[in-house]
């Protein structure tokens, strides 16, 4: 398989984000200039040796860094880098990410997710400051994103559990349960208007997006499946954001393994068969708003 430098660059620049580091610490840590650090970060040939200090550094495989198999991927702003860098050439894209796909999901889910993610933080993590400055990191990512969707504008097929769309509502957009009464009720609203926001999508059914509800239970770990002009990726996420939130643990994957693909795109497939879709879907939405909201 030739190796694709622009696809090196792309993953040594989502590793040193996750890793916390500047691109001034890695060169100066590993004997090279900056400006070359971003040139291979730009997808410049990299010498071999170098490649080897970066990944030791970056505590990263150097099989994963050439992008040979699979990708794992144990940080949360890596990953929503690699999203980033993929969806800027994907041309279709199919989510099953819960509750709901961060790409549809409004300006005032977009307000307040920070927050959320935020609270989602343990009370006796070690180095908190840290852990906030990770959520700023992910949170500039997702806003790139957010403006490649919209520039772009790939064609996106999101899959929605009911379950989870309904303990979205009962909970609402929170990080964890214990929040003060007004806050949740704050938030319960924010959860309830979002899945309103969804519901009008599904009954407009813009060109370029496609809503399902599928009544039956989903996979808790979510995954993406990316077609770009020359290949197709497949990723799998425990990473979430919304509903029950996780943005510090797990380890996620990217691969093209042809049966990985093949599976998982069955597995889709399947379940679109089984979704409810256009009215009928919003007004499904509309009715668990009813039953848990009022």
């Amino acid at each position: 398989m030739a190796l694709r430098y622009d696809d090196i660059g792309n993953r040594l620049k989502a590793f040193r984000l996750g890793s916390g580091l500047s691109a001034e610490d890695v060169a100066k840590r590993i004997g090279i200039s900056r400006t070359a650090l971003y040139r291979f970060e730009k997808g410049e040939v990299v010498k071999i040796d170098t490649l080897e200090k970066l990944a030791e550094l970056l505590q990263v495989s150097l099989p994963t860094l050439l992008g040979v198999g699979v990708e794992y991927i144990p940080s949360a702003v890596t990953y929503f880098e690699r999203m980033r860098q993929i969806e800027e050439t994907a041309e279709h894209i199919i989510v099953l990410a819960g509750p709901l796909s961060y790409l549809l999901a409004s300006d005032d889910f977009n307000a307040v997710l920070g927050e959320l993610l935020k609270e989602s933080i343990p009370e006796n993590v070690e180095d908190r400051a840290r852990a906030e400055a990770e959520v700023e990191e992910i949170m500039i990512v997702l806003r790139q994103r957010k403006e490649t969707y919209r520039r772009r504008q790939p064609t996106v097929v999101n899959l929605i559990a009911a379950s989870e769309i309904t303990r979205f509502l009962i909970n609402g957009m929170v990080g964890r349960l214990d929040l003060p009464d007004n806050l949740r009720r704050e938030r319960r609203a924010l959860a309830r208007a979002e899945v309103e926001h969804f519901a009008r999508i599904m009954e407009r059914e813009p060109i370029g997006i496609q809503i399902g509800v599928v009544p039956e239970t989903l996979p808790h770990t979510g995954f993406q499946i990316f077609r770009q002009p020359d290949r197709q990726l497949l990723s799998l996420s425990p990473f979430r954001l919304g509903e029950e939130p996780n943005v510090r643990v797990g380890v996620a994957m990217i691969t093209s393994a042809p049966e990985a693909l093949a599976l998982h795109q069955r597995a889709a497939e399947g379940m679109w068969q089984r979704a409810l879709k256009g009215a009928s879907a919003a007004d499904h939405l509309r009715r668990l708003i009813s039953r848990h909201c009022e």
